[in-house]
């Protein structure tokens, strides 16, 4: 596999300064300057616990704004031609899933087939309660909702039995441009979600708290227990410069001890670079001629 740089950009909160037509617009920069592909983050709604967050201070109050992750990239998907569209994750048992596979497939084929579907449960219980789900079954919730958009995204018509969503006789089109959308799972690496990898997906997203050494044996297991490529998408690890501001090209050359423990997609979220929207074309800009130096 070919490794490739992913950029996380806020969708969320006060770093854009209210201009979201702006923050859209940033996609083509990330393009231009290189980069493989754009991550979008999800929550649908926040209760006030945000002391529940297992990592870290969360980066925005309750009330702050969060714009749909996949609505976003559907407006990127038209100021853009090459670059991936990402979520990174979106919380997908808080979607119907036959719903959430009409949204994918949509934005797959405006986008001319570039999506790639991060995924995972969440955290916050309050989430589920306001639309009626039970926590507890957020895992058997996910796995069911990807199963159920495989069936729709490739069959016409689609059947499916389970628990939580069951349908038969069905029709969802338009269907993906990929033949297979590319899936990935958000999370540690258990033995369930091993399987989730393996059988559903198509990727692994470690853990926010993951070392690089967890990512290493997390690959090695997911490549013994595969029969076809997986990608690993790790976060690099932030490098502050003397100034004590973090610095791009160092943390960029950091990226080969994550290729070394079998990562294949690494991510920068750009705020940490970038400390206002004006600030990121350039920073796009050194993030993009720094992998290519280190990859090349």
């Amino acid at each position: 596999m070919t490794a490739t740089l992913s950029v996380g950009i806020s969708n969320f909160g006060g770093w854009s300064g209210g201009d979201w037509r702006g923050v859209v617009d940033l996609a083509k920069v990330a393009e231009d300057a290189g980069l493989d592909r754009i991550i979008l983050v999800d929550h649908v709604v926040m209760g006030r616990n945000t002391d529940a967050y297992a990592w870290g201070r969360f980066p925005t109050p309750p009330e702050a704004p969060w714009l749909e992750p996949l609505t976003m990239l559907s407006a990127m998907a038209m100021v853009t031609s090459r670059i991936r569209l990402s979520t990174g994750i979106l919380i997908a048992p808080l979607r119907p899933a036959a719903l959430l596979a009409k949204q994918v497939a949509t934005l797959d084929v405006l986008s001319g087939g570039r999506v790639d579907l991060g995924v995972g449960v969440g955290w916050q219980k309050e989430e589920y309660d306001a639309q009626g789900l039970a926590f507890a079954d957020r895992g058997l919730l996910l796995e069911e909702t990807i199963a159920a958009c495989r069936a729709l995204w490739g069959e016409l018509p689609a059947s499916y039995q389970g628990k939580t969503v069951s349908f038969d006789d069905t029709f969802c089109s338009p269907q993906p441009v990929q033949p297979r959308l590319p899936v990935w799972f958000g999370g540690t690496l258990t033995d369930r979600m091993l399987r989730r990898v393996t059988e559903l997906g198509d990727g692994w997203i470690p853990i926010m708290d993951a070392t690089t050494d967890d990512v290493r044996e997390g690959a090695a297991r997911i490549a013994a227990a595969a029969s076809r490529p997986i990608d690993v998408q790790s976060r690099a690890t932030t490098v502050m410069g003397n100034d004590g501001k973090p610095d791009a090209v160092a943390t960029i050359r950091g990226i080969p001890a994550l290729l070394d423990a079998g990562v294949t997609d690494v991510t920068v979220y750009l705020a940490a670079f970038a400390p206002t929207l004006a600030d990121s074309p350039a920073a796009l800009k050194t993030l993009g001629a720094a992998f290519r130096e280190v990859t090349a």
